[in-house]
C-alpha cells in the first residue's frame, strides 16, 4: 500500500468517526451544552442558543454520515456492476 492510498484510507476513517463520535457524546439537554461550551471556550449562550446550536450540530453530523453512507454505497454499487461486467 502507498502513502497516498493510506492517506486516503486514514481520512476516510476519520470522516466516519467524528461524526458518529460526536452524535454519541452530544448531550441532550441544551443547559449542558450552554455548560459544555462555556468549559471549552468561556462563551456563555443563552438556552434558546444553545437549544439551536445543538440541533445544528445534530443535523450536521447526521447528514455527514448519510452522505459518507451513500458515496460508500455509490462506490460498492460501481464496482459491482463492473465485475458483473467483466464475467
Amino acid at each position: 500500500m502507498n502513502a497516498k492510498a493510506c492517506c486516503q484510507r486514514g481520512a476516510e476513517v476519520v470522516g466516519w468517526v467524528v461524526p458518529g463520535a460526536t452524535l454519541a457524546m452530544l448531550p441532550k439537554c441544551p443547559a449542558c451544552v450552554a455548560a459544555y461550551l462555556a468549559l471549552l471556550t468561556g462563551v456563555g449562550v443563552s438556552m434558546p442558543v444553545a437549544a439551536y446550536l445543538r440541533t445544528a450540530l445534530l443535523v450536521a453530523c447526521v447528514s455527514s454520515l448519510i452522505y459518507l453512507a451513500a458515496r460508500r454505497a455509490r462506490k460498492w454499487l460501481l464496482a459491482r456492476a463492473r465485475r458483473s461486467c467483466e464475467s
